[in-house]
């Protein structure tokens, strides 16, 4: 396996597909560098350099007991691209894998950075708030940390309904995509699992969104079930100064596979911009 040992012992897998210039994929909670499987395969044949890594605490990556916070993975990112020696590289998160690629660039600038992309994204913030009333309530996060460690594979197998919007009529998701899925999270630490639930329930992204100096693309579904449009992905739009806006009509959280190939076009449509 490719793998970077990070600065306190970590291993770090990732895979990197293709030439050209770089684009860098940072995966959503609790899954792993494969979901981006349809993303890397579209642009690694298009001439790009496709690069995506387990987070620490999932997929093959190593599973230490502490880390699991915002800045330690900004860090994390920092060391992948330095160790690649990555320029004018494309970031694009999903999800939780939004709030990394922003910090990222909140903590280190934006000199090795071309553009932005945010998928599904959990910036600006996620969670409910006094001055964030459109977010989640904090008893969710707190029955979803419960839930986890009574009974996280079943657990994470009911979480891919409202994931993949398979609650709404006329949706279409094949049993062995949510295998898939399951075996994925499955392969993550326990503890990180449970951890990366307040990271990325807690952490207010909003100072970050002014330290965005480049091209920003901002993709959302406005049936995100997950991750609601109204306190994310629109907010976000419209705090990014020069944001591209495309909300997603009917869509859930899991774009990037119920809407591989808009994602896709759009995706490389903005790099081309």
């Amino acid at each position: 396996m490719t793998t970077l040992t990070l600065r306190d012992g970590t291993e770090l897998y990732y895979k990197d597909w293709g030439s050209g210039q770089p684009i860098l994929f940072s995966h959503g909670w609790p899954l792993s560098a494969d979901m981006w499987d349809a993303q890397m395969l579209f642009f690694a044949e298009r001439g790009y350099r496709a690069i995506a890594f387990d987070r620490r605490g999932f997929g093959r990556s190593s599973q230490p007991w502490t880390g699991y916070d915002y800045d330690t993975f900004a860090d994390d990112i920092a060391e992948l691209i330095e160790k690649l020696d990555l320029k004018n590289v494309i970031l694009a998160g999903f999800s939780m894998g939004g709030g990394d690629v922003t910090r990222y660039i909140a903590r280190k600038g934006s000199s090795r950075v071309a553009k932005l992309a945010l998928i599904s994204a959990v910036t600006p913030l996620f969670m409910k708030t006094a001055d964030h009333p459109g977010g989640p309530d904090a008893s969710l996060f707190a029955s979803i940390r419960a839930g986890l460690a009574a009974d996280r594979p079943q657990f994470l197998d009911d979480f891919s309904t409202l994931f993949y919007g398979t609650n709404r009529p006329g949706a279409k998701v094949s049993q062995g995509v949510f295998k898939q899925t399951l075996q994925i999270a499955l392969q993550a630490s326990i503890k990180a699992t449970i951890d990366c639930v307040t990271a990325f329930s807690e952490t207010d992204f909003r100072p970050d969104m002014a330290k965005i100096d480049v091209p920003t693309l901002v993709i959302h579904g406005d049936d995100d079930q997950v991750v609601p449009i109204e306190a994310t992905g629109k907010l976000a739009a419209e705090m990014i100064k020069g944001s591209q806006f495309k909300a997603y009509a009917g869509a859930p959280h899991a774009t990037c596979n119920t809407h591989a190939d808009q994602v896709n076009a759009d995706l490389l449509a903005f790099i081309k911009g």
